[in-house]
Order: structure tokens, then sequence, then C-alpha cells
């Protein structure tokens, strides 16, 4: 296993988590935090996005507004509202069996109508803005739509960069599942919605986790222990961003409000913020 310094995980949350999260970390930044020094970044679904631009060097704040998002420009999404519906009655039942459930929510999405593969991969690229896999340690989890299981990308997977978070981001009954190295893949927060394990080694983990209020905390605490860092920094959205972010995560009329709130969040929790990072990178 891998030891490092520092490791940042950021969760799934649909086009109005993918805001706040840029938000927070464009405020972190502003307020000399700057998240995208991590030794290792992890990005969950709508957390790759903000994942990519922060390893690649970019700057959170080109999602302030819907126009830096994957719809500006290109093909809209065709959701399958009877798809979308299927796949989130399977998932509200998939404790009893959760491997299960992921290959039955993998049928609904290879058969629903969600446009092209090729359209959503191009969404990706407008977003991220690179195609190009970091020099930095980033890993992008999704899910094998036919069996299940998680597979993880990086810059050693042979595939583009805008496509791993493409197939990261394919919630089934929204985006289609995307064709990496032979084989169809989904969202990567069907097994996880932050995947914390996978930071494991970090002697220091930050975790970023936008849906953070609609699931247990047990469901979070297992992968922490899994990651077992020595210091560990969780956040989502304090009431005032659930205030902003309604009930629909994937309402995009709230994304400006949940970008604002993301920043005002960020500057709030500064302090706290920078003296984990700080004592993150200093020799043990």
């Amino acid at each position: 296993m891998h030891t490092f310094d520092r490791a940042l995980a950021l969760g799934a949350g649909g086009p109005v988590g993918t805001a706040w999260t840029a938000g927070f970390a464009c405020g972190l930044r502003d307020s000399g935090v700057d998240l995208g020094v991590a030794d290792l970044i992890v990005g969950t679904s709508a957390g790759a996005i903000t994942a990519a631009l922060l390893a690649t060097g970019q700057d959170p704040g080109r999602l302030a507004t819907p126009a830096g998002s994957a719809d500006s420009g290109g093909t809209p999404p065709r959701v399958d509202g009877r798809s979308l519906g299927e796949a989130f009655a399977v998932l509200r039942g998939a404790a009893a069996d959760p491997d299960g459930a992921r290959r039955q929510v993998g049928r609904i999405a290879l058969a629903a109508d969600t446009g092209p593969e090729e359209a959503h991969v191009a969404r990706m690229r407008a977003m991220i803005g690179a195609d190009d896999w970091p020099d930095r340690w980033l890993l992008i989890p999704v899910t094998d739509a036919e069996t299940g299981e998680q597979a993880v990308f990086d810059r050693a997977s042979g595939v583009p960069l805008a496509a791993a978070v493409a197939a990261s981001t394919a919630f089934p009954g929204i985006y289609p599942p995307i064709t990496l190295n032979g084989r169809r893949y989904l969202d990567g927060s069907l097994r996880s919605a932050t995947n914390a394990a996978l930071a494991a080694g970090a002697r220091t983990l930050v975790v970023v986790d936008p849906q953070a209020h609609l699931f247990p905390r047990e469901l979070l605490q297992q992968e922490l222990a899994i990651a077992a860092a020595h210091t560990v920094l969780t956040v989502g959205p304090d009431p005032a961003s659930l205030h902003v972010f309604g009930p629909d995560l994937n309402d995009r009329t709230a994304w400006e409000p949940a970008h604002r709130a993301g920043l005002r969040q960020a500057a709030e929790a500064a302090e706290e913020f920078r003296l984990v990072w700080k004592a993150g990178s200093d020799p043990a």
C-alpha cells in the first residue's frame, strides 16, 4: 500500500452538488487553502468533475455558472424518466443485495434512451477543459454495467480523462453508460458516494461530501475505517446550503446559488481546513 501525506476525496451530488463542491474548493483557494496540491485526489461522480479540475491545476471557479457546466454549447442530456425512476426504485431497496441491485441498475441503464455516449463525453470534456491525465495522482471510480463491480481509472488506464469522468457521472436514466477498454461503465457512486477507502495510506484525508445529509453516517465511517488516515476532516452542506439545494440535486436552476453557498461555507470553514491541510504537509 502506498503511504503519502495528503489525500482528498470529492463525493457525488448531481449538478447541484457539482456547483457546491466547486464553490467550496474555490472558496478555500481564495482563503489560501489549495486542495489541488493533495498527493492523491479521488473523484466520484459529480466529484470527479471538480477533482479533474483541481488535479490538472485549473480554477474551480470556471464552474461558478451553468455557462461553465457540461451543457454549455453542446447536446443537452436526454433524460429517460421511466428508466431513472426504475433505477431509483431498485437502489432504494438495495440494502439486502447491493451487488444484485447494481447489476439490475446496470441492465436498466443499458436499455435506457439517454442519447449517444459521445455526447456525454463531449459534455465532460467541455466542463473539465482537459483530455490528458495530470501527473498528480487522480483516481476516478466507476461501476461495471454488467457485473456491478467497481473499477478505478487513473493515468495508467489508457483512457482519456474526459471519458473516465463521463463514465463516473453516468447515472442510469440520465446519461448513457460509457465504453472504456471494451466494457460499459456507470456512475461511480453506485458503490459509495465518496469512495474514501481508495485513499488508504494517506496520513491526512479530507472528504467533501455533497450528499452527507442523504445517507447514514455509518456508510462514510466504513470507508474512513478502511482508509485509516491519522487525521480526517469531513464536510457536507450546512443547513444554509441545504436550503439552497432544495429537494432535487438535478435542479440546474440551483446551480449558481449552490456555488455561492459553497463559497460562503468554505470561508467559514477555512481556518479549520488551513490547520489540517498545513499539518498534513509537515513532516511526521
